[in-house]
């Protein structure tokens, strides 16, 4: 939006509500959430080829994106297939927001104010579902960016354990300017281990008590938990999260084999570069199931230890080889099972349950309750870990990752374990070393490139210290120094001699050096002397009777 174009003319421009949802995201039911270090521009791309409309940019923070250009770089790439899209953003003022949201909106179809992280770092930084009790805040951050947009303002929640305070905070929003609401049917304190079931009741709540465009949230595994919540709830579209991560075709209701998503990805990637950490993320989550199995625990921490995408192909292409022969029929698949449920084979893309909340607490409290029994053999540590590995049934603990199995590298630090992996595939390149620079022809450090000893720093300044040289590449000036050091020790000399024959002044003259220019340097352009004026420097003879303490201020002043 120009400078000079009002709030009035920024909202005229722009569809807001249903109009927005119809005409910008067009009708858009299928929604991929923000994740954060997982809604790259690359897995966006993905998931749109297999059924998803719209997708979200990873959570944003306002005030990094303003002040950092490489970040905002980053943050914003983008292409022409990547529309619609919405750009979300988290913070607690609403200037720094404006200022961020008006960078971003020339780049998205809206931007999205996001109220519904739980996590301890939304705690600490004051943004998230922690803005949720303070009502005036964000009233005033979103009336603000909605006036001064050219793109509409959404915004996402999570939900109050109570109904009724949830669709007030809902229609507080709508009065503030938002223009499309996603609701997550999870309070804030429901995540990790006690996330359980979003409740489908609240959001229903909400969609029936404002006007603007719903968007739930929560329970979408598969295509049937579309269409099931789209009815229950009667909101405009879905929003897939760990669903959409575990299968990117969880819209188009398949269940592709896990290596055909990943080396479409992968080629997605190195189309679209993104950080390693990135691409190891998402096919772990594809390969979950496969990767939890002993027979795999070599794949799975070769995938852990690789740091690059021929590395990955590599890893999924070995999965694909030990997979295939059943997916094709080709062998029989024994998979074992404990219900009468139907249950997918491991290499097929699937979502990925969590155990109920309650279950969880009952294992912590059943750990607990072993641990106190175990404490019994303080004094017998041996005894006490054999009574624990019985107590569990066994030792099921996947074998730490390291690259020798031996009590020496289990009490190695991480740096060095990631060290000797790095070693172990990459046998031949010499790592922690700057390629193409010359070593010091006295030592395996890297020599300066200026040094003309060519020699590293630590070994040239010995040299120079024991051969009296001076080395302009390393700034080393040892026999500048002593020659100044000796300039000023004559210097020192010539003042006491002057000093004794002062009371004695046919001496003086005696006393004055041949060469003037060892007690001061001349502070005219030349310094040659004339046969006018004997003198040191500006100073006449008969003048240079000097001071004791002015001279010994000038010595601390010269730092010898």
């Amino acid at each position: 939006m120009p400078a000079e174009a009002g709030p009035g003319a920024a909202r005229a421009k722009r569809p807001g509500g249903e109009a927005f949802w119809r005409e910008t995201l067009g009708g858009a039911q299928r929604f991929v959430a923000p994740m954060v270090d997982a809604s790259e521009l690359a897995w966006r791309l993905l998931s749109r080829r297999h059924g998803a409309q719209v997708c979200y940019t990873p959570m944003l923070h306002s005030s990094v994106f303003v002040r950092d250009p490489k970040y905002r770089q980053e943050a914003l790439a983008t292409c022409a297939e990547d529309r619609p899209l919405i750009v979300q953003f988290c913070g607690n003022d609403s200037q720094t927001l404006l200022e961020a949201a008006l960078l971003a909106e020339p780049h998205c179809d809206a931007v999205d104010l996001n109220l519904g992280c739980p996590q301890a770092i939304a705690r600490r930084g004051r943004y998230g579902a922690f803005l949720q009790d303070d009502w005036d805040l964000l009233h005033d951050i979103v009336s603000t960016l909605h006036r001064a947009l050219s793109v509409p303002v959404t915004c996402k929640i999570r939900v109050f354990e109570d109904v009724g305070r949830t669709v007030e905070y809902a229609q507080m929003l709508e009065a503030a300017g938002c223009q499309m609401l996603t609701v997550h049917g999870r309070t804030r304190e429901q995540k990790g281990p006690l996330t359980g079931l979003a409740s489908w009741s609240h959001i229903k709540a909400v969609r029936e008590n404002v006007k603007i465009p719903v968007v739930a949230n929560g329970n979408i595994q598969c295509l049937q938990d579309v269409y099931h919540c789209l009815e229950e709830t009667g909101c405009h579209g879905v929003m897939s999260a760990e669903g959409n991560l575990y299968n990117p075709s969880v819209f188009e209701g398949g269940n592709p084999p896990a290596w055909d998503i990943a080396l479409e990805y992968l080629d997605l990637a190195e189309k679209h570069p993104c950080p390693t950490s990135y691409v190891r993320g998402h096919l772990f989550k594809l390969f979950q199931h496969c990767l939890c199995l002993p027979e795999n625990f070599d794949l799975r921490s070769q995938l852990a230890t690789g740091s690059y995408l021929k590395e990955f192909r590599n890893t999924v292409s070995e999965l694909k080889e030990r997979y295939l022969p059943f997916h094709n029929g080709e062998k029989p698949w024994m998979g074992k099972s404990d219900s009468f449920n139907l249950v997918l084979p491991p290499w097929l893309c699937q979502p990925y349950v969590r155990i109920p909340p309650e279950e969880h607490l009952k294992k912590m409290e059943e750990k607990q309750n072993r641990n106190a029994d175990i404490n019994q053999y303080g004094e017998d540590p041996v005894q006490g870990e054999a009574e624990k590995e019985n107590q569990d049934g066994g030792s099921h603990k996947r074998p730490r990752e390291s690259s020798v199995e031996s009590t020496e590298s289990k009490n190695m630090s991480r740096r060095k374990l990631r060290k000797l992996r790095r070693l172990k595939h990459n046998p031949d390149k010499i790592f922690g070393t700057r390629q193409g620079v010359e070593k010091c022809v006295k030592c395996p450090n890297p020599s300066g490139t200026k040094c003309l000893n060519h020699l590293c720093k630590a070994c040239c300044k010995t040299l120079c210290y024991v051969e009296e040289q001076d080395c302009p590449g390393h700034r080393i000036l040892i026999k500048t120094r002593r020659e100044t050091a000796r300039r000023y020790s004559a210097l020192d000399k010539k003042a006491h001699e002057l000093s004794d024959n002062s009371e004695h002044p046919e001496n003086l003259e005696a006393a004055v050096p041949d060469n003037a220019e060892l007690i001061a340097p001349a502070k005219s352009p030349s310094n040659d002397l004339t046969d006018e004026s004997v003198s040191v420097g500006a100073i006449s003879v008969e003048d240079y009777v000097p001071d004791t303490l002015q001279y010994q201020a000038t010595l601390e002043h010269k730092n010898f």
